[in-house]
């Protein structure tokens, strides 16, 4: 399987998803759909969905899991952690840039600007994948009532995520004894994927022999990553003391790390409450301004701990010392590898698990329940960026109409012309800077 494609051409793709991947992960999902399934057909549908499926019930950012899981399934173990790796590091780069000039220049106008172009076809990225990702997983009566209540559980009663993942779940392993061929895939996922060539790796491919479950080989791994964690932190408590800022900043994301269920949305309120009260890193207004730049630049929406982490360095090292950027540096990428590490462990050890289930109902038809709820939440969270995007101010302010023309014609360009998720992205966001130059004329 791994000579299929050849590594090299893997790492070129991997590398330039680290760039292209906006719009959280419903987005980078869609993305990753469109290219593995349909484009480039290195992934069935069936085992793409497995896949997510599996990622989506762990802790920790999906999409980026899923880049993990594809990376290792293709290339063995070192395939998997550089395809994750890549997924992360442009958005960390990006990250560190930015929060650097958030703190030395302010609010840069022209950035601003393409923001404001950005976050409407953000929206509708997202509504869209919820379309796409519904019609390919959600293809019964007893489907879509599930994710009618997964969308009407977190919409009105603002039930937790891991909630309902866990009623889904219970929902599909009872349904799958009871009522079988509700929770099975049916020839409507075969009818998506006959116009396609055979996936390189196809429904009924065997797993590779790395995919295979050894528990000397699981152990190995994991004693590997609990080394990977306790080496730096050790280190950072040898140059700066146990109860300093790098060490604690480690520790915090490590526990992070193990509360995001849900994505970054679920973990956002514990990370605000250690960073902004209790460790005082940064302000409330700072941890917002975050939250924006995590949405609008590529990677997992969780990297806004890399900006969690350079403020908390450059800020308390701002006094005496001439250059503080290379301790806010060192801060976020000390939030970034505690934060990500458990991803790779759930990856390495849970993988070989995962595909041993391949094709068995028992394990299979939770998952089918869980991808029905998912379907819910994304669309919630549509509606939750959209609200956010044409109500700046609040339901009772005014309305951004120039937000959701923009939106509509993103939808459109996505739904109907099929454009590409950069390509609608980087349009929108030369619409905000031209409306920005428009207005400065016209002023």
């Amino acid at each position: 399987m791994s000579g299929s494609v050849p590594l090299g051409e893997a790492l070129k793709f991997w590398a330039k998803l680290g760039f292209i991947s906006f719009g959280g992960p419903a987005g980078q999902i869609a993305v990753l759909h469109q290219e593995l399934v349909e484009k480039r057909r290195w992934i069935s549908e069936r085992r793409f969905l497995h896949a997510l499926n599996y990622c989506m019930l762990l802790p920790g950012p999906e999409a980026q899991q899923l880049v993990t899981y594809i990376g290792w399934l293709m290339h063995r173990t070192w395939g998997g952690i550089l395809a994750g790796a890549l997924f992360v590091l442009p958005s960390l780069f990006i990250l560190i840039g930015l929060s650097w000039v958030y703190l030395t220049y302010g609010h840069v106008p022209w950035i601003a600007a393409i923001f404001f172009g950005i976050k409407p076809a953000v929206t509708a990225i997202v509504l869209h994948a919820a379309i796409r990702i519904g019609k390919r997983t959600i293809h019964n009566l007893a489907l879509k009532l599930i994710a009618l209540c997964s969308f009407l559980a977190i919409f009105i009663l603002n039930l937790s995520f891991p909630i309902i993942v866990l009623i889904a779940a219970v929902i599909g392993y009872w349904g799958g004894k009871r009522y079988p061929d509700y929770f099975q895939h049916t020839s409507h996922d075969s009818e998506q994927v006959k116009n396609h060539l055979p996936a390189i790796i196809d429904d009924h491919t065997p797993a590779p022999a790395h995919a295979r479950f050894l528990y000397k080989r699981s152990l190995l791994h994991g004693a590997i990553a609990f080394a990977c964690w306790l080496i730096p932190i050790a280190a950072l408590i040898g140059l700066f003391g146990w109860k300093t800022l790098y060490p604690n900043i480690a520790w915090f994301f490590t526990k992070a790390a193990f509360l995001t269920f849900g994505g970054a949305y679920a973990v956002l309120p514990y990370v605000y409450q250690g960073a902004v009260d209790q460790f005082h890193w940064l302000s409330a207004n700072q941890m917002i301004d975050g939250l924006a730049l995590g949405e609008t630049t590529p990677g997992p929406l969780i990297m806004v701990v890399a900006f969690v982490g350079y403020l908390a360095g450059h800020i308390q090292h701002l006094i005496g010392n001439s250059n503080p950027f290379w301790f806010g540096a060192l801060g976020a990428v000390v939030a970034t590898w505690f934060t990500f590490l458990p991803s790779f462990f759930f990856i390495l050890v849970g993988g070989p698990l995962v595909e041993s289930t391949h094709g068995k109902l028992g394990f299979t038809a939770p998952l089918t329940a869980i991808s029905a709820a998912v379907v819910g939440v994304i669309a919630n969270l549509g509606l939750f960026f959209a609200y956010h995007v044409f109500f700046p101010l609040g339901i009772g302010g005014s309305i951004s109409w120039i937000s959701i023309a923009i939106c509509g014609l993103a939808s459109v360009a996505l739904i109907k012309f099929q454009k590409g998720v950069i390509t609608v992205l980087g349009s929108c966001a030369l619409a905000g800077l031209a409306l920005y130059f428009a207005a400065h004329l016209i002023g």
